[in-house]
């Protein structure tokens, strides 16, 4: 699927890859690794995030990420992004969470890389996609998650630039932020779109985390917005 930038008309969530068939031999071959291999660091995944990343260097580029997440610690989260929730979504990135006090100890120009949650959170944007379980014990679960996520920092980085319609992951990994104000992206068309296909609603999950303490900010988070 082309790409687009904040003015176009959808954000790329799929792919082509899917529609693409897959050999016996490989199919053959995953069902074997599927049985005899323990695949260990990814049972430790415990999160299903769904938000919004733009380029750190052109935040009118902005992609839909699959986070896939997992504690490394209690100060250290790793996720892995993917394009869609899908069996045969494409791998496009990692990101890193850690706490306030970890995110202190780090040094100016390394604490630029990061960006906050806060706004993330707030506004509704960022989910934890439900498919099964009755809304009101999901949202007692999903509020829970959103009270840590709010004040973690995290840092991104792209490896496939989805969004101008790569069919491999070309070029340099590129720095990605989060989106921190009102105006920056437009919710209702594109936060709207993944809404209707997950079932959720970013205003009614803005609603329900008015309750949640916003964090403050540390100065040298959110770098991309400072200097737009």
């Amino acid at each position: 699927m082309d790409g687009h930038q904040a003015g176009k008309e959808s954000v790329p969530v799929t792919n082509d890859a899917a529609g693409q068939p897959m050999s016996t031999h490989n199919k053959v071959l995953t069902t074997g690794a599927a049985a005899t291999q323990d695949f260990e660091p990814l049972k430790n995944v415990c999160a299903h995030l769904n938000a919004f990343h733009a380029y750190a260097n052109d935040p009118s580029r902005f992609v839909e990420a699959n986070h896939y997440c997992a504690h490394l610690n209690d100060e250290v989260r790793q996720c892995l992004l993917y394009d869609s929730d899908g069996p045969k979504a494409r791998l496009i990135g990692i990101e890193y969470m850690i706490t306030e006090a970890l995110y202190e100890t780090l040094p100016p120009e390394e604490r630029h890389l990061w960006h906050s949650h806060v706004y993330e959170v707030k506004s509704g944007m960022l989910i934890m996609p439900n498919r099964v379980v009755p809304e009101g014990v999901w949202r007692i679960a999903e509020n829970d998650e959103m009270e840590q996520v709010v004040k973690l920092y995290g840092k991104i980085y792209h490896l496939w630039q989805t969004d101008k319609g790569h069919r491999l992951p070309l070029g340099e990994p590129q720095l990605m932020t989060s989106f921190t104000a009102d105006g920056q992206l437009d919710l209702d068309k594109h936060v709207g779109d993944r809404d209707r296909r997950f079932g959720s609603d970013y205003k009614a999950n803005a609603e329900a985390r008015k309750y949640i303490e916003e964090p403050k900010v540390h100065p040298d988070a959110d770098m991309t917005w400072k200097k737009t």
